[in-house]
């Protein structure tokens, strides 16, 4: 893995949610899912009551997360975002994976929660940040 891939599963390792974004039916969808990395892969726990995890199967996926909320909630502004490209597979998780996904939400937009797993292995990765503390340069105004 290269040092920007790594870097990247290290931020991820931060936060317990992201965004999953796929198309479902000709139509681009934006999800929330948590998210876990095991063996250099991306795996995800979604709702499977949405459908998602069925548009995911087989395609190139895009996933996301970020550490806006928790820099912005503890007055930080250095900020990150990583995203993981590549295919996706429906998959059964082990149970050390479940665990290490933690407790499950009860429900999903009023219904109970039922549990979809995907694997995603990333192609591309990439590594986003902010940094405020940088000194500005001034310019002459000449």
């Amino acid at each position: 893995m290269s040092s920007e891939e790594l870097h990247a599963i290290e931020l991820l390792g931060r936060v317990p949610y992201g965004r999953l974004a796929t198309s479902m039916r000709a139509l681009p969808i934006l999800t929330v899912a948590r998210h876990i990395v095991s063996d250099g892969r991306v795996f995800l726990r979604v709702h499977r009551g949405l459908g998602h995890h069925a548009a995911c199967d087989g395609a190139v996926v895009a996933y996301g997360a970020d550490n806006y909320n928790a820099a912005t909630s503890a007055g930080s502004r250095d900020l990150w975002s990583v995203q993981f490209t590549g295919p996706a597979r429906i998959v059964e998780p082990t149970c050390a994976q479940r665990e290490h996904f933690g407790p499950a939400p009860v429900e999903v937009n009023g219904e109970p929660f039922e549990p979809a797993y995907i694997r995603l292995d990333p192609h591309f990765v990439t590594v986003h940040t902010l940094d405020f503390h940088a000194t500005p340069q001034i310019r002459d105004a000449a």
